[in-house]
């Protein structure tokens, strides 16, 4: 009691602009538990986040393996079966990459969720899919151009152990390509963080949509979307400073 009765006349004592800053931070957070909007949102953006940008990677290495192979080898191989399926596949490929970074996020998501999985009522799958194909063609070209810097002495080096074409990839040239791009891969993670944002759109409950739903109850936008913004930004710094000590690292590495 002693203690309530000291935090009553504290409040009493605060600034005009200060008392009305605690009001509205009330209003926004505390009263009806607002801030569990914020608090399930950023849950539901990393969850979308997490699973996109392993689909993403999943889909760019399969798309970089196609391409590099395609520029490596197209112009020793023969006419045949085999270099008519790889064409094709690097056709398709070259299509996804162009049709995907060619056009904008929100609206791939929206054609994702509204047309191709129209009947669909998971929205997070969705846009775990829409976001993951986006962010599979940023780093096709990552994991590609990681590829194509490895010296064509190590392709030489895996035949000369016995290895086919696909083994010597899996094991000799994908390790040492993952382990140039890791960093600008981190930094796709990041980017794609941010890009999520845009999941509204199509009735997700994540960290921008939670901001944005306070703001409509309370109609007051400044606290809620400044909590949404601070909250990216502490997690954009989190992970930039991960990726900061990653790149430290491998490069103690190689010396």
């Amino acid at each position: 009691m002693i203690c309530y009765s000291i935090f009553q006349t504290v409040m009493l004592k605060l600034p005009s602009w200060a008392q009305d800053l605690k009001d509205t931070f009330y209003l926004n957070f505390i009263m009806k538990k607002r801030y569990l909007y914020l608090v399930n949102g950023l849950l539901t953006t990393l969850k979308i986040t997490l699973f996109a940008v392993l689909l993403g990677i999943a889909l760019g290495i399969i798309a970089a393996i196609i391409r590099s192979t395609y520029d490596k080898t197209a112009n020793e191989m023969r006419m045949g079966f085999g270099k008519t399926v790889l064409s094709i596949l690097n056709a398709i490929v070259k299509v996804y990459l162009t049709v995907i970074r060619g056009t904008p996020v929100v609206v791939q998501l929206m054609i994702t969720y509204y047309i191709i999985f129209a009947t669909s009522k998971n929205s997070v799958l969705v846009a775990v899919l829409a976001f993951g194909f986006n962010s599979g063609a940023y780093v096709a070209e990552i994991i590609r151009s990681g590829i194509m810097s490895i010296d064509n002495g190590q392709f030489e080096a895996g035949r000369s152990l016995g290895f086919n074409y696909i083994q010597t990839m899996v094991y000799i040239i994908i390790p040492q390509a993952f382990k140039n791009v890791l960093p600008a891969l981190a930094n796709e993670f990041i980017v794609l963080i941010k890009e999520t944002s845009v999941s509204g759109y199509v009735g997700i409950m994540d960290l921008t949509r939670g901001g944005d739903v306070i703001r409509s109850r309370t109609y007051t936008a400044f606290m809620p979307l400044i909590a949404v913004a601070l909250i990216y930004l502490v997690i954009v710094i989190f992970f930039s400073r991960l990726v900061s000590v990653l790149e430290r690292r491998l490069r103690n590495s190689e010396r």
